[in-house]
């Protein structure tokens, strides 16, 4: 089994989604969580967090957290010396991120309203950025915000870009089309 599978066993996804929602969460689809945002259906979630290969103790920022489902699962794969920088537009999925989290006793997470700039650089450097919206362009300022070595997995448009920041500082882009996601309001 891989650690994907135990992590999704341990982090229930029917914890994240409005109560009437709960019977269709072993649904592989997106389902709304209100005001226009979606929690990604399971298989994507896997193939991003995949891509990101979080590790134990890393720093993780997590934008478009929504529900808190991926908050909760990337908190579970940094372990509890690794921490997640959990951001979020929409100030009453804020709440609803936070308090699902805290519900299931996630410690490691620490939640933002968005503001017009992308990511949190006062906290930067991230080991690993994850984007679950999709941007138009590539918000070359979350590069900034990644360490050497580090990783960002952002849609935009139709694909999922999974980026990596060399030793070196280069930038090395592998692109995964065919992807559907809510826009990065």
């Amino acid at each position: 089994m891989d650690k994907f599978e135990d992590i999704f066993r341990q982090v229930d996804r029917r914890l994240f989604v409005p109560k009437k929602l709960v019977d269709q969460t072993d649904l592989d689809m997106p389902l709304p969580i209100g005001f226009g945002q979606t929690i990604s259906q399971p298989t994507t979630v896997k193939l991003m967090l995949g891509w990101l290969d979080p590790q134990s103790e890393d720093r993780v920022m997590d934008i478009g957290s929504g529900s808190g489902w991926t908050t909760a699962l990337l908190a579970h794969l940094v372990g509890p010396n690794g921490t997640v920088f959990a951001i979020e537009k929409i100030p009453e999925l804020v709440a609803f991120g936070k308090n699902n989290c805290q519900k299931i006793g996630v410690k490691n997470v620490r939640f933002f309203k968005a503001t017009k700039e992308y990511g949190l650089p006062k906290f930067a450097p991230y080991n690993r950025i994850l984007v679950s919206a999709s941007a138009q362009n590539l918000p070359t300022t979350l590069l900034n915000q990644l360490a050497v070595g580090g990783k960002l997995v952002i849609p935009v448009k139709n694909s999922v870009l999974e980026i990596t920041k060399t030793k070196d500082g280069d930038i090395n882009i592998e692109e995964h089309p065919g992807f559907i996601f809510v826009p990065l309001v």
